[in-house]
């Protein structure tokens, strides 16, 4: 009977995780966006981050406080990671390759979460279950996302550079591990806002700026603002509170959804043509994230 009521009262988490997911995944198009108004890649993330932060002090009504040096440390590093270079490697890789290439090797992510999780984190779960899971989701997102052919050429780097930003992000969910239950949510979201920032603002003395005349165009200010406000504050947090609540390897594996968002916006803003393998590729996608979630659900009843 608990081990019941503890996974009820868990439902709501996977719910907005997919919402996460889904402004997560409409933030790549977005960003394509501002990529094209001539906006660098640290520069996208230097404003998102910062707006967001300042989102995050007036929501907390200005409070800002000092923790212990070592968890100090561990946020430093969160918004290493997690911050300036997951979103910068991924915003350099959107400018030199597909935005279809960068979506299917960033969704290796829950996989290395999956391995590194393993290894590090005595909380979480690890099985061939898991893994036959996150293969079968793995091959869904390659389905979707190579659904008109296999594009690789000149985007090598591009690719390489989207793998290392997968990384980056699987070792956020792991250090973020190691501070969570010791400060609240809302104090680590801004740690890592703050600190991402403060990371990436070096590269932007060898990056020229964008005019300001750019900046407060509407259709760069609206976008700019969704991702500052949507996809990093709001977000953030809250993706925090999921990885809290159901652990990083159950939560990762919503990354793989992001194809699936793309596909719709296509359909809806662009109006592709959504075929048979495209159906195909979402399907398999689904299925990976449910056999992998009743796997590590299954693990955590046995240990209780």
């Amino acid at each position: 009977m608990r081990v019941e009521s503890r996974n009820n009262s868990n439902w709501w988490y996977h719910v907005i995780a997919i919402l996460v997911i889904i402004a997560w995944g409409a933030s790549f198009p977005c960003t394509r966006l501002l990529l094209d108004a001539g906006i660098s890649p640290t520069e996208i993330f230097v404003y998102r981050s910062a707006i967001a932060y300042l989102g995050l002090l007036v929501f907390s009504r200005f409070k800002v406080s000092l923790w212990g040096w070592k968890d100090e440390a561990l946020a430093v590093l969160c918004g290493l990671t997690g911050g300036a270079l997951y979103f910068v490697l991924q915003n350099i890789a959107l400018k030199l390759t597909l935005l279809s290439d960068v979506v299917i090797v960033i969704a290796v992510n829950p996989l290395l979460t999956t391995i590194m999780a393993a290894i590090f984190l005595k909380d979480e779960h690890f099985s061939l279950k898991v893994l036959l899971g996150s293969m079968v989701a793995f091959a869904g997102v390659a389905v979707v996302t190579f659904r008109d052919g296999f594009v690789w050429g000149n985007g090598l780097l591009g690719n390489i550079l989207a793998f290392l930003a997968a990384l980056s992000w699987a070792c956020y969910c792991i250090i973020l591990k190691r501070v969570q239950g010791r400060h609240s949510t809302l104090s680590i979201t801004r740690k890592v806002m703050i600190y991402g920032t403060l990371c990436a603002l070096p590269v932007m003395l060898f990056e020229p700026v964008t005019p300001i005349s750019t900046l407060l165009r509407t259709d760069v200010l609206l976008n700019m603002l969704f991702l500052a406000l949507i996809c990093s504050m709001a977000a953030f947090f809250i993706w925090n509170l999921v990885i809290k609540k159901i652990g990083a390897i159950r939560s990762s594996n919503y990354l793989y959804l992001d194809p699936i968002v793309s596909i719709i916006m296509g359909v809806i803003v662009l109006n592709e043509k959504v075929g048979l393998v495209a159906v195909i590729g979402c399907a398999l996608v689904l299925l990976g994230v449910i056999l992998v979630e009743k796997a590590s659900t299954q693990k955590h009843k046995r240990k209780i």
